[in-house]
């Protein structure tokens, strides 16, 4: 999986967000923010080839956080940046 280079973090008023045009007709704008986390997640993996296990690698590289907690955590995170189609398998 990979991120989508289509879509570009932007920092607004502190806030790191990501903003989506909607498909169609309807003006249907949607922000994404993402927390320190999986903006740290973000800045190690973008442009790069990734799997579950490098999301929790960058994980308790940045924090203190043991491998098993890392884990299911990458696992939440994925799921949650999929749902908002930030990530493409």
């Amino acid at each position: 999986m990979r991120f989508d280079e289509r879509k570009k973090v932007r920092t607004v008023a502190g806030e790191n967000i990501v903003i989506m045009q909607a498909d169609g007709e309807a003006d249907m704008t949607k922000v994404v923010a993402l927390n320190e986390s999986a903006m740290l997640v973000y800045e190690q993996l973008k442009g790069k080839e990734f799997a579950v296990a490098d999301v929790a690698r960058v994980l308790t590289d940045g924090y203190e956080v043991d491998e098993a907690t890392a884990m299911a955590d990458a696992e939440e995170l994925v799921a949650s940046m999929r749902r908002e189609h930030l990530i493409i398998d």
